[in-house]
């Protein structure tokens, strides 16, 4: 067994000990819950089909390096041999520079993920549990290394940071982002639009066209609010947490890899070079001919069928069709309405 410990590094060890908590407190939340507001009302596959996909990420996080197509930690070696200056760590502005350059890169790297197709592959796993709870902060993707993510923290080492210590940073920035996915929490004072609170990031997870594409800061807003891209919780607004299009799957495997698959459809049925780049690397729900369900192009569709670019956009629409079926009818509020 000692061995077995010795030979494990930083990342796999705060990987182990994140996820063996993680279980634990986010099981005990359930049993809350259901005592709490009914059984029915904590989606125990859901929390299990959470577990096997963190079982597989064990499993692919074992796989060398060289056996994948991950390239960002030796680009980030390289970058910090590279390095412009060394930031001394034992200075208390040394830790002051590390939290907040991590908080930055984090945000492009969160935005990226939500906005680039290539990055969603791998980031959309995270936001397929249809109800929002602890569960939600620990289903994570398996092709983190594929998709090469953590080349955004590359930039932090050529400022001086070492990879061990950017992912020591990146690890406690996702720590601290445990706590904030639960809906037992209501909004916090005049800590909304500072910290990234619960409120904060129910938004971040809803599906409600309104929502989509914001509050991407791990711990701070910071970024946010520089960059344009936070907004509040609404008082009274109902969310439907989940993707666009729900994930009804229970399946570990699909779950992480369901996206990948499409965009191998998509990049099959491409006619030209830029066909590919767009569905490689354009928004989620880019097409060739405009007509793709980008999060802008959703609100335009909410606007025309509502009279306002909010709620959660109908099934039909989202299957494609441009006209709803009999009986589908939206009104003003985004409600459908019934047949007379």
């Amino acid at each position: 067994m000692n061995s077995f410990l010795a030979s494990l590094d930083v990342v796999q060890i705060m990987m182990a000990a994140m996820g063996v908590s993680a279980v634990l407190v986010t099981a005990l939340e359930g049993v809350l819950i259901a005592r709490r507001r009914g059984p029915e009302a904590y989606d125990w596959r859901a929390f299990w089909t959470t577990v096997r996909i963190n079982g597989w990420r064990v499993v692919v996080e074992a796989i060398p390096m060289g056996a994948v197509l991950g390239a960002a930690l030796p680009f980030g070696a390289w970058m910090y041999a590279h390095r412009l200056w060394t930031v001394p760590m034992d200075t208390a502005w040394g830790w002051v520079a590390m939290f907040f350059t991590t908080e930055f890169f984090y945000y492009w790297l969160h935005r990226a993920g939500h906005r680039i197709r290539w990055y969603w592959a791998s980031h959309q796993v995270h936001h397929t549990g249809n109800e929002y709870n602890l569960a939600a902060a620990f289903r994570q993707s398996i092709t983190g290394k594929v998709s090469g993510g953590f080349v955004f923290f590359a930039p932090q080492c050529l400022l001086g940071f070492s990879p061990d210590a950017v992912l020591l940073s990146y690890g406690v920035n996702l720590v601290y982002q445990f706590w904030i996915h639960t809906d037992l929490v209501p909004r916090l004072g005049w800590l909304e639009g500072v910290l990234n609170t619960p409120s904060a990031h129910r938004v971040h997870h809803a599906a409600n066209v309104e929502y989509l594409d914001c509050n991407y800061g791990g711990t701070i807003m910071l970024f946010d609010r520089l960059f344009g891209t936070y907004v509040p919780e609404r008082e009274g607004v109902p969310i439907r947490y989940g993707l666009v299009k729900p994930q009804r799957s229970y399946a570990a495997w699909w779950i992480c890899l369901a996206e990948w698959a499409a965009i191998v459809r998509d990049v099959g049925k491409a006619r030209r070079p830029g066909d590919v780049l767009g569905y490689l690397f354009g928004p989620p729900g880019w097409a060739p001919d405009g007509q793709g369900l980008t999060t802008e192009g959703l609100r335009q569709q909410m606007q025309a069928l509502t009279g306002s670019p909010t709620g959660a956009p109908p099934a039909w629409l989202l299957e494609g069709h441009r006209t709803p079926p009999d009986g589908d009818h939206l009104s003003r509020s985004g409600s459908p309405l019934p047949v007379r």
